[in-house]
């Protein structure tokens, strides 16, 4: 007879070829950025290929229609109230993670991770742990004393249990190590559909949509989740620069954003004397946002960290010049693939910028360098097997 603080052992693993595989984020909700589009984006190929994929969440708001029927060739999703650190791990999450070959965490600084991690440990099943990019030297540096904190109580003993811990470039890696057990960590690009960006749909749809964006002059274009890590500031200021020189530009600071913080950088466009040349589109998706990737003459996003960096892969697979910084965590490989690195300053944005402007053909040819490397390096197939090959490998040690 088993005593309480034992549970069942897991299921042997899963048929050869056939995953089973659990993901939670404890919010589904798109508007928070890239680390739901990473989660949905995973689980959605996974499942396409035939493997057994459960969603985990406590708020399945954008998690798409289909999901919910666990239908055929999609992912299942399970809604459970966010698991505490302290109370005991709901039984319906449990006999999910038990069903499980490998459960896949998100983030290192959720709560919620530790109960499921505990509790596959308990059942023998593997966990894997997405950092994405929280323990970069800039991330850690903020609110550095409660993270330390939750480091030293928690934190270091979750990331040493965990089987693997998912990086997506050397640079965050290298980053990263020093929190990690040795040999734990493993480099795996994020996944990227690239469907919508095969056939191109042209600028006239954000054209016609945005027209305050239409006229003379170059279009600088800022599309992400409007925040000051992403320092769009900059590049408002970058329009002042740009003007002294003498290149009068548009600048479309698209993407959605707290009320509070939109309304000063509208302030400060108007302060700086390039208001009447900022617009504020909000979020922009679908067919209209690839849309304004192609109406934009250079994508700019100044920030200061980003793992992956999802608008920078998006603005390259429609073949318009990219310039950022090397907050990127990928910046040498985007580097080598034509993208424009600078130092997050207004004025070297601006030097950067200019000779663009001033030889269009070199910019074309730096935008066609992008949207050849994004199809050659980031094919969904290519990455979704170093994937699979991770989960296999787990799958396939004794319990």
């Amino acid at each position: 007879m088993q005593s309480q603080e034992q549970e069942p052992q897991a299921n042997s693993a899963s048929p050869a070829g056939r995953l089973r595989c659990v993901h939670y984020l404890r919010g589904i909700q798109l508007a928070e950025g890239g680390v739901v589009r990473a989660v949905l984006d995973l689980c959605a190929a996974l499942a396409s290929r035939g493997h057994e994929i459960t969603l985990l969440t406590s708020d399945a708001t954008d998690v798409p229609p289909e999901w919910k029927s666990a239908g055929e060739g999609v992912p299942r999703v399970v809604e459970i109230r966010p698991p505490s650190p302290i109370l005991r791990l709901a039984s319906e999450a449990q006999k999910v993670i038990r069903s499980a070959d490998v459960l896949h965490l998100h983030t290192p600084w959720e709560l919620a991770n530790l109960p499921l991690a505990r509790a596959a440990t308990r059942l023998g099943v593997p966990y894997v742990v997405t950092i994405h990019g929280m323990l970069d030297d800039w991330s850690v540096a903020q609110k550095a004393r409660k993270k330390r904190l939750f480091l030293a109580l928690a934190g270091r003993r979750f990331l040493a249990g965990a089987a693997r811990v998912h990086c997506t470039a050397e640079a965050e890696l290298a980053q990263a190590a020093k929190f990690l057990r040795p040999g734990s960590g493993i480099v795996i690009s994020l996944l990227v559909d690239l469907a919508p960006y095969a056939n191109l749909p042209g600028p006239e749809l954000a054209l016609g949509q945005f027209p305050q964006i239409g006229g003379e002059g170059p279009r600088l274009l800022f599309l992400s989740r409007l925040h000051p890590k992403k320092r769009p500031e900059l590049l408002i200021e970058t329009a002042t620069i740009l003007q002294s020189m003498g290149v009068q530009v548009k600048v479309i600071v698209a993407g959605p954003g707290d009320r509070k913080y939109v309304a000063e950088l509208e302030e400060l466009a108007g302060r700086v004397g390039v208001g009447q040349c900022v617009s504020f589109p909000g979020m922009v998706s679908g067919d209209a946002k690839v849309s304004l990737y192609q109406a934009a003459d250079v994508f700019v996003l100044p920030t200061s960290q980003e793992n992956f960096g999802y608008v920078l892969i998006e603005a390259m697979a429609c073949g318009t010049p990219v310039v950022t910084t090397k907050g990127v965590d990928i910046w040498e490989e985007l580097q080598q693939a034509g993208a424009v690195i600078v130092e997050p300053d207004a004025n070297q944005i601006a030097i950067a910028i200019h000779p663009l402007m001033a030889d269009r053909g070199r910019a074309r040819q730096l935008g066609l360098q992008g949207r050849d490397w994004v199809f050659r390096r980031l094919l969904p197939e290519r990455v979704i097997t170093d994937y699979e090959q991770m989960y296999q490998g787990l799958a396939d040690q004794p319990r």
